[in-house]
């Protein structure tokens, strides 16, 4: 067992001095350790958030309105202001390599600056034929491939609106959100390849857009090879014509991009960004936490349908080569994403902790890393033994960073940064211009105490409305509901006296075992570190103050069984590590654990069928990777 805060790296004073946000206080002349830092960003939001415009040199024109006026949840940004995303984007030298797409089969493609410049204008002419302007909607069902970002980018360029789903997602899925905002335009996929097999998607797509009345075009990408297309035009058509690369300067909050909650209980949220809080946060974070910048290739295992991969093709914000992969994470093994880095010379690899975790327990040892700076995980809390096996088996130098935001802010609330040091499962921070608390059941913020996280005061790329909610009431109920003009994000977060933060996973599926509350990532930490266990959920039936039955489900790894043996052991380590209360009443053995597509363990939806609420009930399956596991946990009859 790993020991919580053990220290497993820190900065050199090489380190501090090449660091990108040490080169932004210098320009400041700001002194002081990072967490006086952090609380002028925090306490004086318009200096900070000003600062970042001007040292990265924004384009676009400020204006001269305030910085910021409101309060939450109805502050205003920047007023008088007027930006592009994609011109900020696609700034630089001609002849930089802005993106590298690989993808499982072994193709690759490079584009220069210059050469996706080009595409991007000629793919936005396209979208002008096809009757396409500002604030109009274009929704995309594409994987991780070139196309989607230029698509993205030359919406962007108009003042359009982008939206994506990645081809996994079902046609309800996919007609549940875009549905919503009424696209005008539909760029898709024939199919896609996953796992080393081929999915054609055409009926899919025909499926789709036969749901959305307002759609005037589709355009297909024939990414297996489609025969002639007799229902919409092709992307060779969309790009025929060359044209000058133009730029629609629209005001700070102007809608960006519609990213969607999972889903999985409830009609997806449609959330809205604007161009300018997504730029200056994506600068902000991408510089100053993960140390991005020119000469960097930026890596993040991400589908068009995870906030992740809105946040990678920020690379290109800060001037980074962007890699894009497209396929199985895990074909035709587990090192498979590991491999990829070495080949590309990655120096920032992203992922979500559930990989870090399964190449622990498979035994990969990374080589050729050797441009490697640094290691992002998100998606769920990375345990200490993933940070252990980080600096033992893939590099020791290495900066590890656990981030924990969500799509809601399309960034990280919390996070790492070069100037502190990394200790096992420990984030080592909160960051900048994020006002994260942790609040007690009374409301009263609190020190070295799990809490709930709530964000006590506006952040630029906090969601500029959600679609189609006029009056900002769903708004409100999804976020300032419980503290009114105070973000409640839904996590548990502990706040350590020097301002490292531990997440304890989702505060709507705590564990309360005789008053002793406890998030579920504890508990996944104690059973998932046997080698026996590939997976695991656990639930609290309890409800309305009556102490339920505690059940733990598990995934067995290859050739293991549930034994008795196995089954005291696990007894015995959640006793002496958690409490004799967090032992399990039950322990069931289940072909797999229901997560989202972007790869989040469903508790909320297991225990709804566990209290009895049908299957068909409890959890869309359209917005599930693993659908059919849900029936196992189906009380018996």
């Amino acid at each position: 067992m790993v020991e919580e805060g053990a220290l497993l790296w820190e900065p050199t004073p090489d380190v501090v001095r090449a660091a990108r946000i040490t080169r932004y206080l210098e320009r400041l002349g700001r002194t002081g350790d990072y967490e006086d830092v952090w609380k002028w960003s925090v306490e004086s939001p318009a200096d900070f958030w000003t600062s970042i415009w001007d040292y990265f040199g924004v384009v676009g024109t400020r204006g001269d309105g305030p910085v910021i006026q409101g309060t939450m949840p109805d502050a205003e940004w920047f007023a008088g202001s007027a930006l592009n995303y994609a011109e900020n984007a696609l700034r630089g030298h001609p002849g930089r390599t802005a993106v590298i797409f690989r993808n499982e089969s072994g193709s690759r493609w490079q584009y220069s600056l210059g050469e996706l410049r080009e595409e991007v204008a000629r793919v936005r002419a396209g979208l002008v034929r096809l009757g396409v302007g500002r604030g109009d909607r274009v929704a995309a069902y594409v994987p991780n491939i070139p196309e989607a970002l230029i698509a993205f980018l030359a919406t962007a360029s108009l003042g359009a609106i982008w939206s994506s789903c990645s081809p996994d997602f079902g046609a309800p899925s996919v007609t549940d959100r875009f549905a919503q905002i009424e696209p005008k335009v539909l760029v898709a996929v024939d199919g896609y390849r996953y796992g080393g097999k081929a999915y054609d998607r055409s009926a899919v797509v025909r499926e789709i857009a036969g749901k959305l009345p307002t759609l005037e075009a589709t355009v297909w990408i024939p990414t297996l090879g489609a025969d002639a297309i007799d229902d919409g035009s092709s992307w060779d058509d969309l790009r025929a014509e060359t044209a000058p690369l133009e730029f629609e300067r629209v005001p700070f909050g102007h809608p960006l991009w519609v990213l969607y909650s999972s889903g999985t209980t409830g009609l997806p949220k449609p959330i809205v960004h604007g161009h300018g809080g997504i730029v200056l946060e994506h600068l902000k974070s991408l510089s100053f936490h993960q140390d991005l910048g020119e000469g960097d290739v930026f890596f993040w295992y991400t589908t068009t349908g995870w906030m992740m991969w809105n946040y990678l093709i920020g690379g290109l914000l800060v001037g980074s080569t962007v890699l894009l992969y497209d396929g199985s994470a895990a074909h035709p093994d587990t090192g498979a994403l590991w491999r990829l880095a070495a080949e590309e010379g990655v120096t920032y690899f992203g992922t979500g902790a559930p990989y870090i975790t399964a190449s622990m327990k498979a035994g990969v040892k990374p080589e050729g890393l050797d441009r490697l700076r640094g290691i992002g995980s998100t998606g769920s809390p990375l345990p200490p033994e993933g940070f252990a096996w980080v600096y033992s088996d893939v590099k020791p130098d290495v900066q590890l960073g656990s981030f924990s935001g969500g799509t809601d802010v399309c960034t990280g609330f919390v996070g790492a940064v070069p100037l502190l040091p990394i200790r096992a499962g420990v984030i080592p921070c909160r960051c900048l211009g994020a006002s994260v608390e942790s609040f007690d059941p009374s409301g009263a913020s609190t020190v070295d105490e799990v809490g709930e996280l709530v964000i006590t005061r506006p952040m630029p790329s906090m969601p500029v409305m959600f679609w189609n909610d006029p009056s900002g009431d769903r708004y409100r109920e999804s976020y300032f509901a419980d503290y009114p003009g105070i973000w409640r994000h839904g996590d548990w977060i502990k706040i350590l006296p020097d301002g490292g933060c531990v997440i304890y996973g989702r505060s709507d599926s705590t564990l309360n075992r005789g008053g002793v509350r406890m998030g579920t990532s504890e508990f996944y930490r104690v059973v998932e570190r046997f080698d026996e266990i590939a997976d695991s959920l656990v639930i609290d039936t309890g409800q309305l103050g009556q102490e339920g039955r505690l059940l733990l489900f598990v995934t067995l790894a290859d050739g293991a069984s549930l034994s008795d043996d196995l089954v005291s052991r696990l007894r015995t380590a959640l006793r002496t590590e958690l409490s004799p209360r967090h032992v399990p009443d039950e322990i069931h053995v289940v072909p797999g654990i229901p997560r989202t597509l972007s790869g989040k363990k469903l508790e909320v939806p297991v225990r709804k069928i566990l209290l009895g609420t049908p299957v068909e009930k409890a959890a869309n399956p359209d917005a599930m990777a693993n659908p059919e596991v849900l029936t196992h946990f189906a009380p018996e009859q």
